[in-house]
């Protein structure tokens, strides 16, 4: 088999990762792909393995032998699914891979904006607690996460790990609907954000929930509270988030995930100017990727073509999509 693999940096980050797919066939594997570069180096592929390379059904369509699309990852937006159906293309994805790695990022994020421990460490290292008349040197008012009030938009794998972590913390946890989502026994947003002391999103991005978090959401939101997202970044419109953060109306963001990655270099949340830019913490999505993550993610993806190589049904994208269906249909 003649396997492309479109933009492997991501995952191994230039670590020797691939190995296992030497034994499944004959193997190409480039760093990043540009646009211009996709058709010829997919060209004759029988398996494309891609993060974030666009397989639109333009794409798909010129490429014949194609008969296999792996996506690593777990999202599966970069891939045109009904183009790969209609023409018997198996996709296959990675669910679940970086579970807890992202709730463990939640909580750096949480805890940078209570206790700023960069910060005080490098005032320390500066001189300033040398400097100061006291034992004890703060550069802010800190923070306890016991007792406050945890809301989570998205109760997934991700969803529910973060609210594990939370409450070995002491604080008190909140499963919010989302727009859009059958699941039952949800505190409506808008019982639980005006409550909140800190919001976390989990949820998929769909037509329901881009843009979720508008001057509607933040200005139910605590004067207090704060924002993370480490999920996608159009869950957030990023414009009402600088108008928030400006203005008061929430206390702080940590961001893991922008709308367009990389950013604009004008991205108005990642001014260092900006009067909020001390209430605000942007990380580059870094929330699944630790090495662990990133070798489970790899692993798991080599499995998926073996499975396909068998003629089984692995990680199959349109089984996913039919067991949803099928939870979603009124019983009996």
């Amino acid at each position: 088999m003649n396997i492309v693999v479109l933009d492997g940096f991501a995952a191994d980050q230039g670590e020797p990762m691939w190995g296992g797919l030497e034994s499944l066939g004959r193997v190409t594997l480039y760093p990043r792909t540009a646009p211009r570069d996709l058709l010829s180096r997919a060209a004759g592929a029988e398996a494309l393995l891609t993060n974030k390379v666009l397989l639109d059904a333009a794409t798909l369509e010129k490429l014949g032998a194609l008969r296999y699309v792996g996506i690593v990852a777990t999202g599966t937006n970069a891939v045109d699914l009904s183009t790969c159906r209609a023409r018997g293309i198996a996709v296959t994805n990675v669910p679940g891979y970086s579970t807890y790695s992202v709730a463990q990022l939640v909580f750096a994020l949480v805890l940078h904006l209570t206790h700023d421990v960069a910060a005080h460490d490098r005032r320390v290292k500066e001189g300033g607690w040398a400097a100061s008349p006291d034992f004890v040197f703060c550069l802010k008012p800190l923070t306890e996460l016991a007792g406050k009030t945890l809301t989570i938009v998205g109760m997934g794998a991700i969803g529910r790990a973060v609210a594990g972590i939370a409450t070995a913390f002491g604080m008190r946890v909140v499963a919010a609907a989302v727009p859009g989502s059958p699941s039952l026994g949800r505190t409506p947003l808008a019982v639980a954000l005006p409550e909140s002391d800190f919001v976390t999103l989990h949820c998929p991005l769909t037509p329901a929930t881009r843009h979720l978090v508008d001057d509607g959401f933040l200005r139910a939101m605590k004067r207090s509270a704060v924002l993370v997202n480490t999920g996608r970044g159009a869950l957030v419109e990023e414009a009402a988030l600088a108008r928030a953060l400006t203005d008061g109306i929430i206390g702080g963001a940590a961001l893991d995930v922008v709308e367009r990655e990389p950013p604009d270099a004008g991205n108005p949340l990642l001014d260092p100017s900006a009067p909020f830019a001390r209430r605000i913490v942007v990380t580059p999505h870094i929330g699944w990727a630790t090495v662990e993550a990133r070798a489970r993610l790899v692993a798991t993806a080599v499995e998926n073509l073996a499975a396909f190589q068998r003629g089984e049904r692995v990680n199959r994208v349109e089984d996913a999509a039919e067991a949803q269906t099928l939870s979603l249909a009124p019983k009996g």
